[in-house]
């Protein structure tokens, strides 16, 4: 006999029509998807010509009204890659698992682009995340950067410079969660005779370009809510981006500093793993408004 078949619940239309919004990018999953425990995992998705301009975006399993992470590798500004798996792998397990989409990008990097240009290409990848996230049902003023190292840097240069962020199209986000940048006064790192060689290799011998380059320099006004975690081991880590934060602060930026004896690397690996450093940066995210595991 027979049965009648029977008609497909609203919900079951709502969530084909979804799923057709990322079909449409003609990147597929990588195939190792599944080995990585990437949950609806999309790769490569353009938002310029140049092919280090690309985001990998990580589903939670229900979208709707879902926070967002978005997260920027360090490197020195020459090096790293969004997929490596000590910069993303805890973290979009983790939070797609709490509920949260996990968005890890690339861009250009030097010699091909200078770190201004550096941030405006993670500018450029926000806009572009804020909206694919909302054609997925994700909650667009629930959207959180994050970035470690000169990460932290472009993350930084994009909060305190708005006409990057206005050129791009991004639209206002929920907080800023800064990892152990080098660089956050980019004048004083400069002007110190212990300086990484790579710090003159991205930001050259100019005073003027220093100064327009330093997120302390152009900060000028009320960031989103900022976090700034540091290793407490390196000399100039804590106190910089304690000064940072002051001068936030006085523009009546809510911040918190977040003082870890991790070493450098360690406060990017261990971020994202089991542990009462990760619960902490969960802890302001969840202040700030963002909804995990809830």
């Amino acid at each position: 006999m027979n049965a009648r078949r029977r008609p497909w619940p609203l919900f079951a239309f709502a969530a084909v029509a979804a799923l057709g919004l990322w079909l449409r990018d003609p990147q597929p999953p990588a195939a190792n998807a599944a080995e990585r425990n990437d949950a609806a995992a999309m790769r490569d998705i353009a938002y310029g010509p140049h092919p280090s301009q690309r985001y990998d975006v990580y589903a939670p399993a229900k979208t709707a009204g879902a926070p967002t992470i978005f997260f920027v590798h360090g490197g020195g500004w020459r090096r790293g890659d969004k997929a490596s798996a000590g910069t993303i792998d805890a973290k979009q397990r983790r939070w797609t698992a709490m509920g949260a989409f996990v968005v890890s990008t690339n861009y250009r990097m030097l010699p091909d682009a200078d770190p201004l240009e550096q941030a405006r290409d993670v500018a450029r990848a926000i806009a572009s995340a804020q909206q694919r996230v909302a054609a997925a049902g994700g909650d667009p003023n629930a959207f959180v950067l994050m970035g470690h190292s000169a990460g932290a840097h472009l993350v930084a240069l994009v909060a305190t410079t708005p006409e990057i962020a206005r050129a791009a199209g991004v639209a206002p986000w929920r907080g800023n969660v800064l990892l152990d940048s080098g660089a956050i006064d980019t004048v004083k790192t400069m002007e110190t005779a212990r300086k990484p060689a790579l710090f003159a290799e991205a930001f050259g011998d100019d005073p003027a370009y220093w100064r327009s380059a330093s997120p302390m320099h152009r900060l000028s006004g009320r960031l989103a809510p900022t976090l700034a975690v540091c290793a407490s081991e390196r000399v100039d880590s804590c106190p910089n981006n304690t000064a940072f934060l002051r001068k936030a602060r006085e523009y009546g930026t809510r911040t918190q500093l977040l003082a870890k004896p991790l070493s450098h690397s360690d406060i990017n690996r261990d971020l994202g793993e089991d542990n009462a450093y990760t619960l902490e940066v969960e802890a302001f995210l969840r202040e700030i408004g963002l909804r995990l595991g809830d």
